[in-house]
């Protein structure tokens, strides 16, 4: 099947068999955000809802040296943390109106999309990726990744992230490592040994397991698959009596009797797919 390619300027994109691969394009700077991408990133997840074509999406960033490092420095003015910028800031005269990266960039607060995105994490992820990573299904990570959060040891409050990051992780590790800034990162191992990563590979086999990961979702009744994903993060979110009450919605919204049919066809086959242990 012939590659889809739409022409990005600080992103590149790429759809084939139901998977779309946004790569975030700016390894001169280790792929840290600027306004441009910001804003391809919100209209990326945005066109995806309506892309019927693509049922599963693999977050990535080029080259081998970093996922995301955040936000651009260079790009942002970064002296007046209170003048409103493109990358975030105060927007008129008192502080009641902000706008935040976090509105631009998590596929879920920026994009309301709830097609599953995987992150295959290629180096450094830190700072601002936490907005990407924490709203992402699960993660899979190169064996030299590495996660940390600098913002302490410049100057600035660590907030956002580690409020996304605690939907992940472990409360000590998420104030572990933003207290200790720039001073210490968390291996891959590490991160998977407290349920950040789901799966860490060699950088070079990085691209083939978010393929596996993302071809099989994609190859399940998009609607069964988006209300899973829907389901969790009301779990996750809400209470667990109000989860299971909004449960009884979601099974009926995501269940038809197309997608129905077709697994009672593959399942009286006697046909079980091939699986892998992990």
């Amino acid at each position: 099947m012939e590659a889809v390619i739409r022409d990005f300027k600080a992103l590149r994109y790429e759809e084939r068999n139901g998977v779309a691969w946004v790569t975030l394009n700016r390894p001169e700077v280790l792929n840290a955000f600027d306004a441009a991408m910001m804003h391809e990133l919100h209209e990326c997840w945005r066109g995806l809802r309506d892309n019927d074509e693509v049922n599963a999406v693999v977050l990535t960033g080029a080259q081998d040296k970093a996922f995301c490092t955040g936000v651009d420095r260079a790009a942002a003015d970064v002296g007046e943390p209170d003048r409103a910028t493109d990358l975030g800031g105060q927007r008129g005269g008192t502080p009641l109106h902000f706008n935040d990266p976090g509105d631009f960039l998590p596929p879920k607060t920026a994009g309301a999309l709830w097609k599953p995105v995987i992150a295959a994490v290629n180096g450094m992820a830190c700072g601002g990726a936490f907005y990407l990573l924490g709203e992402v299904e699960f993660i899979i990570a190169a064996d030299h990744a590495t996660f940390f959060d600098p913002h302490t040891s410049y100057g600035m409050a660590a907030v956002f992230e580690p409020t996304m990051m605690l939907q992940r992780m472990p409360l000590g590790e998420v104030m572990r490592m933003s207290l200790m800034g720039a001073h210490e990162r968390i291996s891959a191992q590490r991160a998977y040994q407290v349920g950040l990563v789901q799966e860490v590979v060699p950088g070079a086999d990085l691209h083939e397991a978010a393929q596996r990961a993302a071809l099989v979702i994609a190859s399940q009744p998009p609607l069964a698959v988006q209300a899973t994903v829907r389901a969790v993060w009301y779990a996750q979110e809400l209470g667990y009596r109000q989860a299971l009450d909004v449960a009884k919605t979601l099974v009926q919204l995501g269940t038809d009797s197309e997608s129905l049919a077709a697994g009672q066809r593959a399942f009286t086959s006697g046909r079980r797919p091939d699986w892998r242990l992990r």
